[in-house]
């Protein structure tokens, strides 16, 4: 009996090509996008730095100028100041020559910020440096988290911004770090070591920005260079991902968003109607609720804060202030996710109310003495109510009520307001100390913190889980100002982006 041959196997088919009509979260983040995410990242540890830095080097600065605590105060407060201007001048260098170079641009400001501030040996060559690291840092801080942005799929677009900011906070750590590991040497010498070792980061960028990260594939297609812009997109994707449909997005957005611009201008927010004006009550008093709660304020002065308390050892105080810097890390991390599962208002009013027993616990203990178990507790606890509510949801609400047609310009406005009270905050500290005392100071942030509470449990809206357009209803019906709709009909240009904002997409602080 001959064996009949069996039939050749039919060849397994294919999967099909991943295409952006499937389900985005499909797509998986590729090890390029994580590799070039964590470069860009990396970046924002120059402010963290800074901030660590300068909150362990204050009083060696002083004492070895011989300043004033009010030259002092300016020197700590100054560099919200000049972020903002480095902010501005980040946009027309990311515009016209790339976001690489913008990078570039940055580093090479702090780099010489630094190293002024390093050598000072007056109290103008250390604002000279000031002036610089500012401007560098502002520049960081703007371009950052647009280049995450525009080489992430926008599925975990969110989750990949949220590195840049999580990345400040490590800085904050590192440089207090630096305190412990430096406090062997001489006060002249250990606060210069310390500021001269933030140039290690810009370097390091600086080689990033050359030969690892790529161009911004959106900046690639709007200088009309769409050949690179794939090769870029096939790199950033998984294999066999349709970037060409990618590319036709991002052609489509950029038009978009000319098309917004013509269409709505400042008008709408310099003379706005009941309803937006009551959206930008919501959305900037937030942005400036973050600050005058006290984050900056306590977070530059803690060295001056525990050395009242009777920390006089400077190991034991390098050593709370990197405790302090962990949890503030950690509780933001733990916020990123229940911002998403129990929304935004319980967490806020939760933070709130932890950050006024802190306080009023801090406030209490000096006007009692000043225990030193009483200051760390307290301090403790402010910056863990702060981070898992007021730290990265501050910035949740503004991102999430303003329209499309408007976010831009409300988002700068925000942000401007936001830095200018954390300029204010980190500039009296000192002579608040002076003229009535830590304990009244810190009293008065409770009842700050008190207003704050009442603003948000009366004037913001829950926006979880909320499109624009129920949160234009909202406002709406609140203020009866239908004239609203009209913005809501220049957001429908683009369908994308009038989705809910997850948690992790909000900036921290």
């Amino acid at each position: 009996m001959t064996d009949t041959p069996s039939p050749p196997p039919s060849p397994t088919p294919s999967p099909p090509p991943l295409t952006n009509t499937q389900d985005e979260l499909r797509v998986p983040i590729t090890s390029n996008v994580k590799k070039f995410a964590m470069c860009a990242a990396l970046n924002s540890c120059n402010l963290g730095f800074d901030i660590g830095v300068n909150t362990g080097t204050a009083d060696l600065i002083q004492d070895s100028l011989d300043l004033s605590d009010t030259q002092l105060e300016i020197f700590i407060g100054s560099i919200n100041i000049f972020g903002m201007v480095g902010a501005l001048g980040a946009s027309f260098v990311c515009d016209k020559y790339g976001r690489r170079s913008a990078f570039r641009f940055a580093a090479y400001l702090f780099i010489v910020g630094v190293f002024c501030t390093a050598v000072a040996n007056s109290y103008e060559v250390l604002m000279m440096g000031r002036v610089l690291v500012g401007i560098g840092v502002g520049s960081g801080l703007a371009i950052d988290p647009l280049y995450i942005a525009e080489i992430s799929p926008s599925a975990h677009r969110g989750n990949l911004v949220t590195w840049s900011e999580l990345a400040i906070n490590l800085g904050i750590v590192l440089g207090f770090i630096s305190l412990l590991a430096y406090s062997p040497i001489e006060d002249d010498a250990q606060w210069r070591l310390m500021v001269a070792t933030g140039n290690i980061l810009p370097f390091v960028m600086i080689y990033l920005s050359l030969y690892v990260m790529p161009e911004s594939p959106r900046w690639l297609v709007s200088q009309n260079k769409v050949e690179e812009a794939t090769q870029v997109l096939r790199d950033l994707y998984p294999a066999g991902y349709d970037v060409a449909s990618v590319v036709k997005e991002i052609k489509s957005s950029i038009e978009e968003e000319k098309l917004v611009e013509k269409n709505v201008g400042w008008d709408a927010i310099i003379w706005p109607t009941p309803a937006v004006r009551r959206m930008i009550v919501v959305g900037i008093g937030s942005a400036i609720a973050q600050q005058i709660c006290g984050i900056d304020a306590i977070q530059y002065y803690l060295v001056e804060i525990l050395e009242e308390s009777g920390v006089d050892d400077t190991n034991e105080r390098a050593l709370w202030l990197i405790l302090f810097s962990v949890l503030k890390f950690s509780f933001i991390l733990v916020a990123a996710h229940l911002f998403d599962k129990k929304g935004r208002r319980p967490l806020f009013i939760f933070s709130l109310s932890g950050m006024i027993l802190s306080l009023l616990v801090i406030s209490f203990n000096f006007y009692g003495g000043a225990s030193k178990g009483l200051t760390i507790s307290g301090i403790a606890f402010y910056m863990s109510f702060f981070s898992i509510g007021m730290g990265p949801g501050a910035w949740l609400i503004p991102s999430e009520v303003f329209f499309i047609s408007i976010r831009a310009k409300a988002m700068s406005m925000a942000t401007f307001c936001n830095r200018v009270f954390a300029a204010i905050m980190a500039s009296t500290v000192l002579t608040a100390d002076n003229t009535i005392g830590f304990g009244s100071y810190f009293l008065i942030l409770a009842i700050v913190c008190g207003i704050c509470l009442a603003f948000f449990y009366f004037l913001v809206p829950e926006t979880n889980n909320k499109h624009l357009e129920e949160m234009a209803h909202y406002f709406a019906e609140i203020t009866n100002d239908h004239s609203i709709f009209e913005l809501a009909k220049v957001d429908k240009v683009t369908d994308s982006d009038s989705k809910p904002i997850p948690a992790s997409t909000a900036e921290m602080t």
